[in-house]
């Protein structure tokens, strides 16, 4: 595989993930599908992740793939819940989320 086709399907196996607080926000947004367009934007949002997703694993190995995907949303979903929808930023949670990164990041080096 050539360098810079990896390269590539780690930038886009990055965005596939940072778009998990998007279609997040839009579905709790939607009040359980009762509000049309950010249940249509959720859906539509999450369906492009998944595409994303998809490409990506077609040069990357799955488990190190879906990994970074779910860690990499994981976080960012966090952070945005922190920011925009005032969960708890206790600094134990924070460290928690540090140690979903080293594990991301553990798991993209052996790639």
């Amino acid at each position: 595989m050539i360098a810079s086709q990896k390269k590539t399907a780690w930038l886009i196996l990055l965005f596939a993930a940072l778009l998990e607080p998007v279609w997040l926000i839009a579905l709790k947004r939607s009040q359980e599908f009762t509000v049309f367009w950010p249940g249509v934007i959720g859906l539509g949002v999450v369906a492009l992740s998944l595409g994303l997703l998809t490409l990506a694993l077609r040069d990357l190995p799955m488990g190190t793939a879906y990994a970074v995907w779910v860690g990499v949303g994981c976080v960012t979903v966090a952070l945005s819940g922190i920011t925009w929808m005032g969960e708890s930023g206790d600094p134990f949670r924070l460290a928690c989320m540090g140690l979903i990164l080293v594990g991301v990041a553990g798991l993209k080096a052996t790639t």
